[in-house]
């Protein structure tokens, strides 16, 4: 796995190097925000530690653009700030980052939220089946997601955890799911951060999947509870 560090503090930059390389890691290293999305684009990182107050662009503006222009890969990002107020984290959070550590942080703590967040593509348990709705269809052997509107059907681009949220949503249609069950059901006991990551995700896959994402036809939010998914014509086979 190729981990990119974008940090403009030098002895930080190498302390983390330092132990997720112990740990068989290949990691990178930069310092300025122009510099990361160059490196981004060239080496495709599988996930990004970035720091929140770096030259050139911030962390925030980096972890927005990654996110709109993902290309062939959407890395994992865990953004690092010595500013732990609760907004910081959720604007953090909102603009596409996975996880979120303070400064000071403990790097054995960095490298098992590493490993968690690595370890969600791994997370492919269950009994192996297609799922089909009126407007959708997933195949999970091939990890491939269409969807079927106005006679048409076209291919989504779905990130790992976006195909693994829509699967578990098209596997019980109108089941309510609050934050703290689609967790489990999508990271069990690797998860670490702020639960409200979820809503992130959420918000993500609605744009890729819904006609108009301000008012969603499919995965529909249950006000005080959660979200459900919501489709005619539901089916599934092994």
């Amino acid at each position: 796995m190729d981990i990119l560090i974008v940090e403009d503090e030098a002895e930080i930059a190498q302390l983390i190097q330092l132990y997720l390389e112990k740990e068989g890691f290949s990691c990178r290293t930069c310092r300025d925000g122009l510099t990361a999305l160059q490196i981004f684009q060239d080496q495709k990182p599988d996930l990004i530690i970035l720091d929140l107050m770096i030259p050139a662009l911030d962390g925030l503006e980096v972890c927005a653009r990654i996110r709109q222009k993902p290309g062939s890969k959407d890395p994992y990002i865990l953004m690092l700030t010595a500013r732990g107020e609760e907004l910081d984290r959720i604007i953090g959070l909102s603009t596409g980052a996975d996880d979120y550590m303070v400064k000071p942080f403990s790097p054995k703590e960095l490298v098992a939220r590493v490993r968690a967040l690595l370890r969600r593509t791994l997370r492919q348990g269950g009994q192996s089946q297609n799922y089909r709705t009126a407007s959708f269809t997933i195949d999970l052997d091939q990890r491939s997601a269409t969807r079927h509107l106005n006679s048409q059907s076209e291919p989504l681009d779905l990130t790992t955890l976006e195909f693994d949220l829509l699967a578990t949503f098209m596997s019980y249609p109108g089941r309510v799911w609050n934050r703290t069950q689609l967790i489990d059901k999508l990271w069990g006991d690797n998860f670490f951060g702020d639960e409200r990551v979820v809503d992130t995700h959420v918000a993500r896959l609605r744009k890729k999947i819904e006609p108009d994402p301000a008012n969603p036809a499919f995965v529909k939010t249950v006000i005080g509870v959660g979200y459900k998914f919501e489709d005619s014509a539901v089916s599934s086979s092994p």
